[in-house]
């Protein structure tokens, strides 16, 4: 259920009931079967919903399949590790059953809350993102971003637990656990009414606000000719081809890694690339690999880089939080064995460049390269800075006809919500699109297409309350289940001591 609520399947509704089979029978099982029951919801969430990690190892990264599964499964089970000890903590509420619905909201919003950024962050199959189509409910985001999102999906699946054990056992709540119940279906109310009201108001603000032409290139470049040189002058064609399409326009925007070359130190594609630009007579946005001498050898980035309409460089950004496995192998002397897994990717190194937009004409955008997307911090330090749009550009084409590039590109309408920031996303096999500062998706492309997409995205000034503080209130979620965790512990150990 939890995974038929996410793009693919697609019934996000399915979110709001989605763990109670998992919650309501807490009561009656032991701890450790409590542990074990949130494993396997988490198994059978996760499995269907990343499968597509055994076919991307196999065929870019050189595993064999029996090697790739167990890399799947040892994910799998590290993610369902957070399912286990969320059941854990229902098991073990400390609350009366009033407040069951928000403490375990509280220590699900922890817990991924962690995931995010604990051993470099996996927040695929965060809750909230489920949400991506529900435009009423995802306004709360520029409040309480994404994982507030999640709190009250969460919060939704306790009421009816609540209710579930009040009708079985044919009588209501006592007084108290009736204000519980009726503060929390409350706060879900007022997420309701507080999104029916912002969505107008920003749809109101989108009308009235400058826009700027920007053309997303999706040249649909097979994953195995990528990087074969003998491909270089078709692969430029094909960009050039398609961008003259897209002309006039404000911005060209290329995917990531869109160059199969380094791009002015390889000087004749490089050429053939300027001539093109100058040509079109507008901005790029482009996609490329880098590399610079250093004291070891050489040092190489996954770059975005903007041309001006007379193909000079004006600024570049550099991808800050990479892949661990996928571009970069952590703990090399130890993990010696992983590293062809990168070979597919490249090995590189961690841009030493923060969150600085890029200017073209007199826009500015933020630029978030690939699975930075799922990282709202860099998003929102993007904007601090003066970003007007966010632009984000990626190549899954690792992932085949999977779901994963729906799943990817869902992750960007959070982004835009959380910032009230158009997002612009560009890929090389798709999907790419563009999303409004509403989250109303404006246009996409289908996956495995070569074309060229262009839309007027509006430009909405100022900042969010999300924007300026991020997640104050998922770490106010977690100091709340380390506290109330840490007091029972302390209550039990002092029992034990009497």
């Amino acid at each position: 259920m939890l995974f038929s609520a996410f793009p693919g399947p697609g019934f996000y509704p399915a979110a709001f009931f989605a763990l109670v089979p998992l919650w309501l029978p807490l009561d009656r099982l032991s701890s450790k079967q409590a542990f074990y029951a949130g494993i396997g919801t988490g198994i059978s969430f996760y499995l269907p919903l990343i499968y597509w990690i055994c076919p991307t190892l196999t065929q870019y990264g050189g595993l064999n399949l029996l090697a790739a599964l167990s890399c799947l499964l040892l994910l799998v089970l590290y993610l369902a590790l957070y399912t286990g000890v969320f059941a854990l903590a229902m098991k073990k509420s400390p609350v009366p059953e009033g407040l069951v619905p928000f403490w375990g909201a509280v220590a699900w919003v922890a817990l991924e809350y962690i995931r995010t950024y604990l051993f470099s962050g996996f927040p695929w199959g965060v809750l909230g993102y489920s949400q991506y189509p529900n435009l009423v409910l995802i306004q709360a985001a520029d409040t309480f971003g994404v994982l507030g999102i999640s709190f009250l999906l969460v919060l939704a699946n306790g009421i009816l637990v609540i209710a579930f054990k009040s009708f079985s056992r044919r009588a209501w709540p006592g007084k108290t656990n009736m204000a519980g119940l009726s503060l929390a279906m409350a706060v879900l109310c007022s997420a309701f009414i507080y999104g029916h009201f912002k969505l107008a108001q920003v749809r109101g603000q989108i009308k009235g606000a400058p826009s700027r032409k920007i053309s997303v290139i999706q040249a649909n470049i097979p994953q195995d000719r990528k990087w074969d040189r003998a491909f270089i002058n078709e692969t430029i064609d094909q960009y050039s081809r398609l961008s003259f399409q897209a002309i006039p326009c404000d911005l060209v925007v290329w995917p990531e890694t869109a160059l199969p070359f380094y791009y002015g130190m390889d000087p004749v594609p490089s050429n053939r690339v300027d001539a093109m630009v100058r040509k079109a007579g507008t901005f790029f946005l482009i996609g490329i690999p880098a590399a610079r001498p250093s004291d070891h050898g050489f040092l190489y980035y996954n770059r975005a880089c903007m041309l001006t309409p007379l193909a000079l460089p004006k600024g570049y950004y550099d991808k800050h939080h990479l892949v661990p496995f996928g571009e970069y192998v952590p703990y090399k002397r130890l993990l010696w064995f992983a590293e062809k897994l990168t070979a597919g990717a490249g090995d590189f190194s961690k841009g030493e460049t923060g969150p600085v937009p890029l200017k073209f004409g007199t826009g500015t955008t933020g630029v978030l390269i690939c699975f930075e997307i799922l990282f709202p911090r860099i998003s929102r330090d993007f904007v601090l800075n003066g970003a007007d749009i966010l632009t984000t550009m990626t190549n899954d084409a690792w992932f085949g006809r999977t779901q994963a590039a729906l799943q990817h590109f869902s992750i960007a309408v959070f982004r835009a919500v959380e910032n009230r920031r158009s997002v612009v996303r560009a890929a090389n096999t798709g999907i790419s699109g563009f999303v409004d500062p509403s989250g109303t998706i404006l246009g996409e492309t289908d996956i495995f297409t070569a074309c060229a997409l262009t839309r007027e995205v509006p430009v909405i000034s100022g900042k969010t309350f999300y924007t300026r503080n991020g997640d104050v209130a998922a770490k106010a979620c977690l100091v709340a289940f380390f506290l109330v965790c840490m007091v029972k512990f302390m209550k039990k150990k002092f029992r034990r001591s009497l």
